[in-house]
């Protein structure tokens, strides 16, 4: 008999034990509508099963986990006793198969090493792939099937354009994380077409962003109209182009005085970056950092408390509403602004793409590349001369030509 589904989470007492402890299972989809369930607690777990019956999740407890104590297979079970309990009645060749959530193992395990986005792909997998097609056979995938799929990671409630459009993008984004997985075993030879996802194409003219950004004005109103402990964060970002998690992480001893720029020690998604300031900026940062210690939080809130994750929103929702911004804006439209006023000053992109902490220009270009001064409209309006066409008298005028 071929190996059954595998979750490295689960499979034993070690991975298990690194788990948190939590009242909801970590659950593992093992067949359609089918899953398998590991409750951890604080004494060890136990194995539950749930089915989607009548539109509707039934849950279940099957026994206790072997954290504590050997498998006697009745009311202590392996991971492996517990997927085959769950499974009773159901017959084994349309379980044991090669599956998709084996490709995704395959593929994490094959690109963990040599990726840099391997965390990203595997969130990806985790969240959008495993729950709802992992205990499929890869042999028995069909394109309708996966289009099925894919239109329910792209779907949503909202009826903004805009919303729908990131949503489709994001199920492209996770479409590729599938068709890498599968070619990958496809090219392994655990499966012998691929017809099946390569029918399969993703959502077009959704990839390009619709970047909202601030004029200088709407800027200036923004900052005035914020309460003073939130004033110093939202002058940083539109100073710096930094993220929210940025600015709230930053010490004192992340500024440097002599050489006029702040560290960014982490960043989402790369290495850390330090970022150059205006004569503004500076004077800014000597504000900030002056009388602290370097281990110092940079930003704090009144009283000096830390700014946590998402103590931003409700002061953005204020700002915005005092400053007659509407409709209102997230932290992040700093950073675009930012980088957009940059762009519209002739700044090059990989200027701006340093900068801002990009990789490349790649995603520089995709948010700011047309607000930048365009030199062929500039020569073009600056040396064609006119024909004239609908000048009364009909006479044409060359201006310009001798």
């Amino acid at each position: 008999m071929a190996r059954a589904p595998r979750d490295a989470r689960l499979e034993t007492r070690e991975a298990r034990g690194r788990l948190s402890a939590r009242h909801e299972p970590y659950w593992r989809q093992i067949h359609d509508g089918l899953f398998l369930g590991y409750r951890k607690t604080k004494g060890g777990g136990s194995w539950h099963v749930r089915t989607y019956e009548g539109g509707k999740y039934r849950k279940r407890k099957l026994a206790l986990a072997d954290d504590n104590a050997d498998a006697d297979g009745v009311s202590v079970l392996s991971y492996r006793q517990a997927m085959e309990k769950a499974m009773e009645g159901i017959a084994p060749e349309r379980v044991y198969g090669y599956t998709v959530g084996q490709a995704l193992d395959d593929y994490l395990t094959e690109i963990e090493a040599r990726s840099k986005s391997y965390a990203e792909t595997k969130q990806k997998a985790e969240q959008h792939i495993r729950e709802p097609l992992a205990a499929l056979e890869v042999g028995r995938l069909t394109a309708a099937r996966i289009r099925k799929w894919l239109n329910g990671v792209a779907a949503t409630d909202s009826d903004d354009p805009e919303d729908k459009r990131k949503r489709k993008a994001t199920a492209n984004r996770v479409l590729t994380v599938l068709k890498a997985a599968l070619n990958h075993a496809y090219r392994d030879g655990k499966v012998d077409s691929d017809s099946a996802w390569r029918r399969v194409q993703p959502f077009q003219n959704v990839d390009q962003p619709r970047i909202r950004y601030l004029t200088h004005d709407e800027a200036r109103r923004l900052v005035n109209a914020a309460v003073p402990e939130f004033r110093p964060l939202l002058r940083a970002a539109l100073l710096t182009g930094c993220r929210y998690g940025e600015l709230a992480a930053m010490v004192a001893a992340d500024y440097d005085p002599d050489a006029g720029t702040v560290r960014v020690r982490e960043a989402k998604g790369g290495p850390g970056r330090h970022v150059h300031l205006t004569d503004e900026g500076r004077q800014l940062f000597d504000r900030l950092t002056a009388g602290k210690k370097r281990g110092d939080r940079m930003f704090t809130r009144d009283g000096g408390g830390v700014w946590g994750k998402s103590h931003q929103h409700r002061f953005m929702r204020d700002a915005c509403s005092q400053a007659g911004i509407d409709p209102p804006i997230g932290f992040h439209v700093l950073r675009h602004t930012y980088g957009s006023m940059l762009a519209a000053k002739g700044v090059p992109l990989q200027v701006i793409a340093r900068a801002l902490g990009h990789a490349d220009t790649r995603m520089t270009e995709r948010h700011y590349a047309h607000l930048q001064p365009d030199y062929v409209a500039e020569q073009v309006r600056a040396h064609l001369p006119e024909f004239g066409g609908g000048d009364d008298d009909g006479v044409v005028s060359m201006r310009g030509q001798p």
